[in-house]
């Protein structure tokens, strides 16, 4: 699943292609992958409208139109968005695609179909998405060690369940919580009331870090990312424990574990975190 280094790498590599280019029509192949509104008004409500600016909310993208609109993507498990040449035949698995001025297509493509569009019209208040019940972002100030004492300090939930909460902190998912926590060397199974102050301070400066870290490993060029059909991530030369389950901790060189937590698969080093 994309996490948010992995979006980030999607918006920088299409903002500066999409900016400006104008919806002239809509083809849905899958109408379910238009959350809001129904399919006929979604497509209605795009055509017509330009880019304006490509942005990003945790996991989620952006697009803000030029009538004060926005154009929302969630991609979920396996959702990408992919830049067409004109004639260039279609990716397996295109759910939707909007035609622009250029002669261009911009394909949603999405093997599982979790994936989900919304269209926001303007000054419609976002109750569909939710983007408003998102924590904060890893690199806003406001998340420092009190606030994430403040809300799972009590919690005797798994700190990487807490991690994965998008109400906590926007943006992980379980390869970059896996990562963090072996950073601050914190076992992932840990109740987040066990934590002391120390390690939420811990916490609080890896997070932004070691998320900005995996950011700017992934990021590619428009036409790295269009040849590589937005398959291409980064990361797997800089990850340190995820999907590493039995080789080597990097640190100590105990064998790495894995364990279910909260039903996601987690890896971790019974060693150094503790």
């Amino acid at each position: 699943m994309p996490e948010l280094p992995e979006v980030e790498s999607m918006r920088v590599a299409l903002a500066g292609e999409l900016a400006g280019r104008r919806v002239e029509d809509v083809r849905l192949n899958d109408a379910r992958c238009a959350a809001r509104p129904a399919a006929e008004a979604f497509c209605d409500g795009l055509r017509g409208r330009a880019f304006a600016k490509l942005g990003r909310r945790g996991k989620f993208l952006l697009a803000a139109l030029d009538d004060g609109g926005r154009l929302a993507v969630h991609l979920r498990m396996t959702g990408r968005l992919l830049l067409a040449e004109a004639g260039e035949a279609s990716e397996a698995h295109t759910r939707a695609a909007l035609s622009l001025d250029d002669g261009r297509e911009l394909r949603f493509v999405d093997a599982r179909r979790f994936g989900r569009l919304w269209l926001l019209r303007p000054g419609e208040e976002d109750t569909y998405t939710g983007m408003s019940g998102l924590g904060p972002e890893p690199d806003d100030p406001a998340l420092d060690a009190g606030y994430l004492r403040g809300v799972c300090g009590k919690s005797r939930r798994a700190v990487k369940s807490c991690l994965l909460d998008q109400s906590v902190v926007a943006g992980i998912g379980n390869i970059y919580s896996d990562e963090i926590l072996h950073d601050v060397r914190i076992r992932p199974d840990r109740p987040a009331c066990s934590l002391d102050a120390g390690e939420w301070e811990r916490l609080a400066e890896a997070i932004p870090r070691v998320m900005r870290f995996f950011t700017e490993k992934n990021l590619v060029t428009f036409e790295e990312y269009r040849q590589s059909a937005g398959l291409e991530y980064r990361n797997t030369p800089w990850l340190r424990v995820y999907a590493h389950a039995g080789k080597a901790c990097d640190i100590c060189g105990t064998a790495l574990e894995r364990r279910v937590i909260g039903g996601r698969g987690s890896v971790f080093c019974p060693r150094c975190q503790v």
